[in-house]
């Protein structure tokens, strides 16, 4: 499995280190509340607000560089929308790898 890295946080903050903590503050706080939005959602079996949280979701895995996890969300979302939660362990597994990189932050 591919690994979160900051790589494009450094990017796009550049020199600017008060902008990246900024960025990093942002991303833990958001990540786990939309972690907790998407398992309550599909717990319930609402599926398309599932989908619209993976969709969110989405925008954290690309800002941690996870090209191919975005993939895979982005079946996960299509898929959902259809009531099938065909990819759901891949995406827990991404999401727990996530959130266990940003807690080390």
């Amino acid at each position: 499995m591919e690994q979160p890295n900051l790589n494009y946080i450094n990017e796009l903050s550049g020199e600017n280190l008060e902008f990246k903590i900024k960025i990093i503050s942002v991303l833990k706080k958001e990540l786990a509340e939309e972690i907790s939005v998407y398992v309550s959602e599909f717990k319930n079996g609402n599926y398309l607000l599932a989908a619209q949280s993976v969709h969110k979701l989405k925008h954290k895995i690309s800002i941690l560089s996870l090209e191919k996890s975005y993939y895979i969300a982005e079946e996960y979302e299509n898929n959902l929308k259809n009531n099938s939660t065909k990819l759901d362990v891949d995406f827990i597994n991404i999401l727990n790898n996530m959130q266990e990189f940003v807690n080390r932050l």
